[in-house]
């Protein structure tokens, strides 16, 4: 894969002219197209007596992709065409483009495919006289933390914190959670105005919903300094449809396109349209993409949307490539010295840092036993949850298995390279509902709307086995946003109701009966985690035993690495438990929850000892 020029691509400034260009393969003017490009100054663009000034570009053949359009316009202290316009002033400009067709006619209304600002609905823009983001001083010691020492906290920023201004406000509050790391939904633009972002128009910056690039620079740099990587969620493999590459083809009705097609799985075929990977245009403009998120806005890493729509198997083109190319695009960036790109550098022989996630549903063992992704979705665990939760007992077994990632690669070497390997660990995620509805649901609109159905937050405790099995847990554990104080959201399976209604973080819940008890528990947790390093980085034992545990309601399971030891035991039933263990290493046991007279004091190897388990709840206790 090619990295594109991005310096003559999209709109781009030098001493107040703006240069737009863009490929646009199979439109040439020999066939009579003409291409313009529409401008106006943010502030004239709803005020009728200032229409948008239009510029002819001029089409040349440009290697490799073929057809290239672009234009020259001075805009800085240039006279506006009407009196008052903000024409020519500094400040964020909005544009679009129009391709003339002797066949079709005009079509209006087309952004740019490299567009690094976007306007309001189908708009592109760029911002005269932008000053780059400085980062602070510290950015330049900042290390992405080791895939084993992760702990994702994933969020979408709409509802999080509304916008990238509020989200900032909100580090410190994560950082003392104690995650150390987030997982951003897609921030690429939209066409609407409230969505999750799946459906991608634009790919080189951030979405004018939540703000502008400076806004997500200052926020990844203020995360750094929290000790927190930043890891975003990228959609290669479908698209809206008012993504240029559809939307310009589907409207001038060419037969065949040359970005877009079904290339492996065609998921989201009737709301979205997919990529085709065998183009060597499509291959480079998401290899560029992942650049531009590496090198402007100093990500950590990516997760990777639906990757069964190019997914064509571990010598493929699409994403097995695309990861690879990724992989050795840091590797090379890091030897040749270039700033800021030492953050994935953990020294001599030792792998990347880089974070590129797959969410591959289907198969997520086979995409980290043949890829160079480290790390991966799985819905196994939350699968075996929610069953049990929902009174499947039979289950526990499989989520015992499910929570040490049985069949999955600790690390793997391909071509040379050394590369640990790992899963997603969660119960909740934003694509299903809040975990407490598996325990009952209420409707409080009076309507009867079932949108607006919610959890009963009267069990909050129930949730508390849960998560102490799942913090506890081998792989990188994730907690969706507000999971930490029992937020109780339904989500429907499927239709516009999951994407266009907006479910806001509840901070009263902080603070309330059923919230405060599960803050706490998680932030014990997460600092039991953060302190022990058998508990990230140690084996992981499930004590697979029915009789003695599971048919009781009860799971058992151990973290180790040498002399350390952790016995995990959580009671998942209505009733207190009394069951029996033999504790393989002697000594004193503390419980890291609570202590105290839950301590075992003088523990006799491999000598029954009967453990006492709360109802819906669970004790740790470690080797002291």
């Amino acid at each position: 894969m090619n990295l594109m020029p991005l310096g003559s691509l999209g709109a781009v400034e030098a001493r107040g002219t703006m240069t737009f260009g863009f490929w646009l393969p199979w439109v040439s003017a020999a066939d009579g197209n003409v291409v313009t490009v529409k401008i106006i100054h943010e502030a004239d663009q709803f005020l009728q007596a200032f229409p948008a000034r239009e510029f002819q570009l001029t089409h040349s053949f440009r290697p490799p992709y073929g057809d290239f359009w672009s234009v020259a316009v001075p805009i800085a202290g240039t006279p506006p065409a009407v009196p008052g316009s903000a024409w020519g002033n500094p400040g964020r400009y909005v544009y679009r483009y129009t391709i003339t067709n002797p066949s079709v006619g005009t079509l209006d209304w087309i952004i740019d495919p490299f567009a690094r600002e976007f306007g309001v609905g189908k708009q592109s823009a760029f911002t005269l006289g932008y000053e780059p983001y400085v980062w602070s001083a510290g950015e330049a010691q900042w290390r992405t933390p080791a895939l084993a020492d992760l702990i994702l906290y994933e969020v979408n920023i709409a509802e999080f914190g509304n916008d990238l201004d509020r989200a900032r406000e909100l580090v410190a509050y994560l950082a003392d959670l104690g995650i150390n790391a987030i997982e951003i939904m897609p921030l690429s633009n939209v066409g609407n105005s409230v969505d999750w972002g799946y459906l991608p128009i634009g790919y080189f910056g951030v979405d004018e919903r939540f703000g502008k690039r400076s806004d997500f620079q200052q926020l990844v740099d203020i995360c750094h300094q929290h000790g927190i990587a930043v890891i975003v969620d990228v959609v290669y493999g479908h698209t809206g449809v008012d993504f240029p590459y559809y939307d310009a083809y589907t409207r001038l009705q060419y037969r065949d396109n040359p970005f877009m097609g079904p290339f492996a799985k065609d998921y989201f075929s009737n709301f979205g349209k997919s990529t085709d990977f065998n183009r060597e245009i499509t291959r480079d403009y998401f290899f560029t993409a992942n650049h531009h998120w590496l090198e402007v806005y100093h990500v950590d890493g990516f997760r990777y949307d639906c990757v069964p729509n190019y997914w064509d198997g571990p010598m493929g083109v699409g994403y097995a490539s695309l990861v690879y190319e990724t992989h050795q695009l840091t590797r090379a960036n890091i030897a040749a010295g270039r700033p800021y790109w030492s953050r994935f550098d953990a020294g001599a022989g030792k792998p990347l840092r880089l974070v590129q996630m797959a969410e591959q549903l289907e198969a997520p063992e086979d995409v980290l036993r043949s890829t160079y992704s480290n790390c991966t979705w799985q819905n196994g665990t939350y699968g075996a949850a929610r069953a049990v939760a929902q009174g499947d007992r039979g289950r526990l077994a499989d989520l015992g298995l499910q929570l040490g990632l049985f069949g999955y690669p600790d690390r793997e070497t391909v071509n040379g390279d050394d590369i640990p390997k790992t899963a997603l660990q969660y119960i909740e995620n934003h694509d299903h509902e809040r975990f407490l509805c598996n325990f009952g649901t209420s409707n409080p609109d009076e309507a009867g709307n079932p949108l607006f159905a919610e959890g009963d937050r009267a069990r909050w405790y129930m949730l508390q086995p849960y998560l102490i099995g799942l913090l506890m847990s081998k792989g990188i554990p994730m907690l969706w946003q507000c999971e930490e104080f029992a937020e109780n959201y339904f989500l429907p399976d499927f239709g516009m109701g999951r994407v266009s209604l907006l479910r806001p973080m509840r901070w009263d819940f902080f603070y309330d009966e059923s919230g405060r008890p599960i803050v706490s528990l998680v932030r014990k947790l997460l600092r039991i985690r953060r302190q022990r390093d058998h508990m990230r980085q140690g084996t992981y034992f499930f004590f697979n035993d029915w009789n003695r545990y599971q048919q009781f309601g009860v799971l058992l399971f151990a973290r180790y690495a040498g002399a350390h030891y952790t016995l995990v035991a959580v009671n998942f039933s209505d009733t207190d438990r009394t069951v029996p263990f033999w504790f393989p290493m002697a000594g004193d046991y503390a419980e890291e929850l609570h202590g105290g007279a839950l301590d075992l004091r003088n523990v006799l190897s491999l000598r029954q000892v009967d453990l006492n388990i709360p109802s819906h709840y669970g004790r740790i206790w470690t080797l002291t």
